[in-house]
């Protein structure tokens, strides 16, 4: 059994479901008295909060951050519940109405978050940008937060806030969670009649696990976009601290066949592809998005990806690539406004070309 807790819009629900379907729901308090107090604790901590276990809901408080709470002004929802162990979120909005669209799955860069999609300064300008504008064209957008040191290399270094992207020889944190929003919360949300299309993007880290996880839902997903990322199955982490200076996002990534770090020029070796572990189901689509200039993944390591999954059999719709002379830049790696349209075109058209098999 797996409990949500939402809050947002003004009142709060509590749904008890299994991992596959929604088996009730009940509505916990909506009530003008429980609105004031909601609006006096605001003083106390950053607008509203979500309570951890559902064995707990009367004592156990978890507070949004700053960002998430204007996530939730704006209209957001923030769901919680267990999977593999540990709390996880999702930041989630739909359209008036019918997803005419479908959702959109996303998923944050290394040491960022979901709220990320609907609240930030300047770098992250563009990721709102994005998703007000999928909003606007009638898609249901749920941002996904990565765990802080829970992810771990080969020799069990904690690699701060990081999707969990490569192929260990353990259990993923990962994709457990995001088979939960796809078989479960995705759906329990979705009004009826609506477009039932699933698409999912990614930045970064992000994007190798959009990668790996749309071709491990390859049943499930109808398109996917990473944004600025390589290929998930052949790089690898070394999470030592003091290998980079940044402490949200530990250590480096090397590609496993050259041994150089992603951000080296023609650091991915075209070679050595892997086999992905769970069968083929169906050969959806998959449109890169990457900056030539890209000073923290090197363009060979987009076109590793994009090979690998040509070799898998998935659909290239052709890479989105920003030819620049320009000098290498760690700017260049962010999700650039650039993107948005295009991005969403693609999800436009796969979504029309499922619809019509």
């Amino acid at each position: 059994m797996i409990g949500e807790f939402m809050i947002g819009n003004g009142k709060m629900i509590f749904r008890v479901s299994t991992k596959l379907r929604d088996k009730g729901s009940f509505l916990c308090g909506s009530a003008q008295g429980f609105l004031n107090l909601f609006a006096l604790a605001v003083f106390f901590i950053p607008l509203g909060e979500a309570l951890a276990n559902p064995a707990q809901l009367a004592s156990k408080r978890e507070a949004l951050t700053i960002g998430q709470a204007e996530c939730v002004r704006q209209g957001w929802q923030r769901i919680g519940f267990e999977s593999s162990g540990l709390r996880r979120w999702v930041l989630w909005k739909g359209p008036e109405g019918l997803w005419r669209r479908g959702a959109i799955i996303i998923l944050h860069g290394g040491g960022g978050g979901a709220e990320h999609f609907c609240s930030g300064g300047r770098l992250v300008r563009p990721q709102i940008e994005f998703a007000k504008e999928a909003l606007v064209r009638g898609y249901a957008v749920f941002a996904l937060e990565a765990t802080n040191d829970k992810v771990k290399d080969d020799k069990g270094r904690p690699c701060g806030k990081r999707f969990d992207f490569s192929l260990l020889d353990r259990p993923n944190i990962d994709l457990p969670y995001i088979g939960h929003v796809i078989t479960n919360i995705v759906p329990s949300r979705r009004p009826g009649n609506s477009a039932p299309g699933i698409f999912m993007a990614g930045l970064s880290t992000g994007g190798y696990m959009t990668i790996r996880a749309a071709s491990y839902f390859d049943d499930k997903i109808t398109a996917f976009a990473p944004v600025s990322a390589g290929d998930p199955f052949n790089t690898a982490q070394n999470c030592d601290s003091r290998l980079s200076p940044r402490k949200s996002a530990k250590g480096i990534l090397y590609d496993v066949q050259s041994g150089k770090q992603i951000n080296e020029r023609h650091a991915c070796s075209r070679s050595g592809y892997v086999e992905k572990p769970a069968p083929r189901t169906k050969a959806l689509s998959y449109k890169l998005f990457h900056h030539e200039s890209d000073g923290i993944v090197d363009l060979s390591c987009m076109r590793k990806a994009e090979a690998t999954l040509e070799n898998m059999g998935y659909r290239n719709a052709g890479s989105h690539l920003i030819e620049s002379n320009r000098r290498r830049n760690a700017l260049w790696h962010l999700w650039l406004r650039r993107y948005n349209k295009p991005i969403l075109n693609f999800f436009d058209l796969a979504g029309r070309k499922s619809t019509r098999k």
